[in-house]
């Protein structure tokens, strides 16, 4: 039986260029992408299996089996054996740990930066508490800048080559400029978030990327929902803001101009709070983090304070809900009711199987889940909520920065031979 081609987005496999005919050294690359692709996807297997799987010769196979293991992509895996009789096979799988990709998000409160190989294994990490709105764009881009560099010249000595950055950022990017187009939650607009970090990097860093963090998010939830075989999600980040990354039949949705996922801006309270993006009543301003800190805690509380670091704070609200503080339950009551509207909304529209809670949701899931899942069942058009599973995030701050850096990875995926020399 041939593995199961299905993949999302960036885990599509064999979409690289179309080699042209007599092309010889494009029909190369896209094989040998191909061959990592479905190893990555579909799991070790003998070198007959990946001729069964892609359709290639045998010989073809032996050939860019071999060349992916010069790279250092691929390696020799465990022995297969089939029947009693001949000598038993060895699989062959993912290596990859000389190279990895990095994914660094800015966001209200914190900026982190995780790096992961091929393997999907983080080789290295960095998070510090920020104060975005209260901070210059370069000034930021400076702090992201030098925690690159460190990141790189860390894995470096290591003999890790970073071969991409992708950076995560909140609000609307225009696709494939580089530009922050407009970030009300952190006071952005077009900030040159590409050029400005190539400009304090230098010709040696690594090639940088820019895209939405819930887009991103989305894709690092994808990476884990596939395993469960839901091809169908919505994940929704839980920060300052609330944004969305859409997942249909397994593929990242981005509409006709990549803004698709501006959910936190739905205008859900018409007579609601004021929204930073100018409107009133976004849903955002129901169930975003600040709508809970403000509904939890005095002005002068520490968990307001954006010089502490986020999850601490987080921890702080968890441990007075579990001593059941009446302030810090009526806070999460009202997120729970504002997050089972929304999310009715978006499932009677798109019918997920999943819609996946994210950020802050996932510190305070204990509180939050029941009341939601109750309120969501209550309100879905489609009869059992459409087979749509309210789920939390395994991944929680970190979900942006990895959807990061597996798209700076997807970079070795689609051309082996351009981005990894043996």
């Amino acid at each position: 039986m041939k593995a199961d081609l299905r993949g999302a987005g960036i885990r599509d496999l064999g979409r690289s260029r179309v080699p042209r005919a007599g092309d010889r050294a494009s029909l190369r690359r896209a094989n040998l992408s191909l061959v990592l692709r479905l190893l990555r996807d579909a799991g070790p297997r003998p070198r007959a299996q990946i001729a069964a799987d892609t359709g290639l010769p045998k010989a073809t196979i032996t050939h860019l089996v071999a060349e992916l293991m010069e790279r250092g992509l691929i390696r020799e895996g465990a022995a297969e054996r089939h029947g009693s009789v001949g000598r038993p096979g060895r699989t062959v799988e993912i290596d990859g740990r000389t190279v990895c990709g990095i994914g660094v998000e800015i966001n209200v409160a914190y900026l982190s930066l995780i790096a992961v190989d091929l393997r999907g294994e983080v080789t290295a990490r960095h998070r510090a508490p920020l104060d975005a709105r209260g901070s210059e764009p370069a000034d930021i881009l400076d702090r992201m800048a030098e925690a690159i560099g460190e990141a790189c010249t860390s894995l470096g000595e290591r003999g890790i080559d970073p071969v991409a950055v992708t950076v995560a950022a909140p609000g609307v990017i225009k696709t494939g400029s580089g530009v922050v187009s407009y970030a009300p939650n952190i006071g952005w607009q077009d900030v040159a978030v590409v050029d400005g970090l190539r400009e304090r990097l230098g010709p040696g860093a690594p090639p940088i990327g820019l895209e939405n963090d819930a887009k991103l998010g989305a894709v690092a939830e994808y990476l884990v929902a596939a395993s469960a075989d839901i091809h169908d999600l919505i994940y929704i980040t839980g920060e300052t803001g609330v944004g969305g990354g859409i997942i249909s039949d397994g593929r990242l949705l981005q509409g006709s101009a990549g803004f698709a996922g501006e959910i936190g801006h739905m205008p859900l309270a018409p007579d609601g709070a004021p929204c930073v993006c100018g409107r009133v009543g976004c849903w955002e301003t129901i169930v975003g983090l600040t709508a809970l800190l403000h509904r939890a805690a005095p002005p002068h509380d520490p968990v307001r304070d954006p010089a502490v670091d986020l999850e601490e704070r987080l921890t702080v609200l968890r441990r007075r809900a579990d001593a059941g503080d009446a302030a810090t339950l009526a806070a999460l009551g009202r997120i729970a009711d504002g997050l089972a509207l929304g999310v009715a909304l978006l499932a009677d529209v798109l019918n997920p199987r999943a819609v996946v809670l994210g950020g802050y949701f996932t510190h305070l899931g204990d509180h939050l889940t029941d009341r939601v899942r109750a309120g969501f069942a209550a309100r879905v058009m489609a009869p059992e909520a459409g087979g749509c599973e309210i789920m939390l995030s395994s991944l929680g701050f970190s979900a942006a920065a990895r959807g990061g850096a597996h798209l700076a990875l997807d970079r070795v995926f689609q051309d082996p031979i351009g981005t990894v020399t043996p």
